[in-house]
């Protein structure tokens, strides 16, 4: 019998100024303990100090085109995509990814977090 080893990722959005309290924030809301931070490309030096922070790898994903349960209209015009860290997090976490915490925002609105369980490699 296998047992399969899971990659849980925190995928993350956030809106230009969040800083690093919004994006510790919106992970402990997410309540999940994670292996790997993700984000797209634009964002990623503000989130490396979690990252750093956290002694967690940080990987930039592309997220157009991919679908998420969450939906934004703003976000899909700009991003492809209607959810950022839904998106992210889905992509980091490889091809049989799911959402095991669909996006919660800080309370300050600045940052996102959604986690994706997939199959470690």
């Amino acid at each position: 019998m296998t047992t399969s080893v899971k990659l849980r990722v925190a995928g993350f959005g956030m809106r230009s100024g969040a800083g690093l309290e919004s994006l510790r924030a919106a992970l402990e809301l997410a309540g999940a303990e994670v292996d790997l931070l993700a984000t797209i490309a634009e964002r990623a030096e503000v989130l490396r100090p979690l990252a750093e922070s956290l002694g967690l790898p940080l990987q930039v994903t592309a997220v157009g085109g991919v679908t998420t349960p969450t939906q934004s209209a703003r976000v899909l015009q700009r991003f492809g995509t209607g959810s950022v860290a839904e998106a992210a997090a889905l992509v980091a976490a490889g091809p049989r990814a799911v959402l095991t915490v669909l996006r919660v925002a800080s309370s300050d609105g600045m940052a996102t977090c959604a986690v994706a369980e997939g199959d470690r490699i």
